[in-house]
C-alpha cells in the first residue's frame, strides 16, 4: 500500500482513539450488564458473536482465503482458547474491580511478552526497555494506592485479591496468545486469526454455558438496563473491532499504533463519569506513568503489524 493511500496522521490518531475509547466502554458497559445480573459467559456469546459475524462479512467482502498451513489450525485453536481463558479473566476482574485498574494491570502483557521471549530463546530485552518495564511497574504500584493498601489490611478485601488475580492472569494468557501469533502464525491474515479465533472464543463458551460449569454464567439481565449494557458493549466492541480491520492498511499502525494504548485512560474516565469509580490522585499519577511507559516501550519496538485485541 503507497503512503498516499494513508490517512493524514492526525485523522488515523483520531480513529485509533476513539477505538481505543469504544474497546473501553465495552468494559464500562460490561460492569453495568453484570451489576443487573448479566451472567459473564452471556456477556462474552454477545461479544463474540457479534464481533465474529462482523468479521465474518469483511472477510466475504475482502474474499480472504481461508487456506493455511495444516500445521497452524492446533496453535490458532490453542489460541482461541488462550483468549476465551483471557475474556473470562478481564470480565472477572471486571465485575469486581473498577475498570481502570483492570485495564492497567492486562495492559503489563506487552512486559511478560518480552520476558517470555527471553525465556523460549528469543532476545534479551534492552536496557532501555528494562528501564521502562521498572517504571511502568512502578506506576501500577501508584496505581493500585499498594502502599496505602498494604498499611491499611482491612482496604484489601477478597473482591480485590480476585480482581487482581483474574487481572494478573489475563495479561499472562494474553503474553502467551501475542507469542504464538508472532513466532506460529505470523503469516495467516490478521483478519482471518482473528475471526477464527473469536469462532473458538463463541463455541467454547457455549460449551462451557450449556455444561453449566459456570454457575449463573448464561443468567439474563433482570432490568432492562442490563439489556441494553448488554447490546452497547457486544455493538462498542464489534463495531470497533470491524472499523479497526476496514482501516488497517490505512491507519499506518507501525507509527501510531501505541495510540491504542490510551483504552486505561478512557476507562478511568469513563469509569468516573458512568459508574462513579473515583480513583485517587496518587492512583490517576500512577496510571498515567503506566500508560506513559507503554507508549514508549511500543514506541520503541516501532511495531509492524497489529496483534489480537487485549480486551
Amino acid at each position: 500500500m503507497s503512503s498516499s493511500a494513508l490517512l493524514p496522521r492526525h485523522i488515523a490518531v483520531l480513529v485509533l482513539a476513539l477505538l481505543a475509547c469504544s474497546f473501553a466502554g465495552n468494559h464500562v458497559a460490561a460492569r453495568i450488564a453484570f451489576d443487573h445480573d448479566a451472567g459473564l459467559l452471556l456477556a462474552i456469546l454477545s461479544r463474540s458473536g457479534v464481533t465474529m459475524l462482523a468479521l465474518v462479512s469483511l472477510i466475504i467482502w475482502r474474499r480472504e482465503s481461508l487456506r493455511f498451513k495444516p500445521q497452524a489450525w492446533g496453535w490458532q485453536l490453542l489460541m482461541g482458547l488462550l483468549i476465551a481463558i483471557q475474556s473470562f479473566c478481564i470480565y472477572s476482574a471486571v465485575a469486581r474491580i473498577p475498570v481502570a485498574l483492570t485495564l492497567l494491570v492486562v495492559n503489563l502483557a506487552p512486559i511478560l511478552l518480552a520476558l517470555l521471549t527471553w525465556a523460549l530463546g528469543g532476545s534479551r530485552p534492552t536496557g532501555r526497555a528494562s528501564l521502562l518495564m521498572g517504571l511502568i511497574l512502578f506506576g501500577l504500584v501508584l496505581a493500585l494506592d499498594l502502599p496505602s493498601r498494604l498499611a491499611n489490611p482491612g482496604e484489601i478485601d477478597a473482591s480485590f485479591i480476585e480482581g487482581m488475580l483474574f487481572s494478573l492472569t489475563a495479561a499472562g494468557v494474553f503474553a502467551c496468545a501475542l507469542w504464538i501469533t508472532d513466532h506460529r502464525l505470523d503469516s495467516m491474515s490478521g483478519l482471518v486469526r482473528s475471526m477464527l479465533t473469536l469462532a473458538v472464543v463463541f463455541t467454547t463458551t457455549t460449551i462451557v454455558g450449556a455444561a453449566g460449569l459456570v454457575p449463573g454464567g448464561m443468567s439474563l439481565p433482570t432490568a432492562p438496563t442490563g439489556w441494553i449494557a448488554l447490546g452497547s458493549l457486544a455493538v462498542l466492541y464489534g463495531t470497533a473491532f470491524s472499523i479497526l480491520f476496514t482501516f488497517i492498511t490505512r491507519l499506518d499502525i507501525a507509527r501510531n499504533a501505541p495510540v491504542m494504548n490510551m483504552e486505561p485512560v478512557a476507562g478511568l474516565i469513563f469509569g468516573w463519569l458512568i459508574l462513579d469509580q473515583f480513583l485517587g490522585g496518587i492512583q490517576i499519577v500512577g496510571g498515567l506513568i503506566v500508560v506513559c511507559g507503554i507508549v514508549m516501550l511500543a514506541y520503541a519496538k516501532t511495531p509492524d503489524r497489529l496483534p489480537p485485541k487485549p480486551s
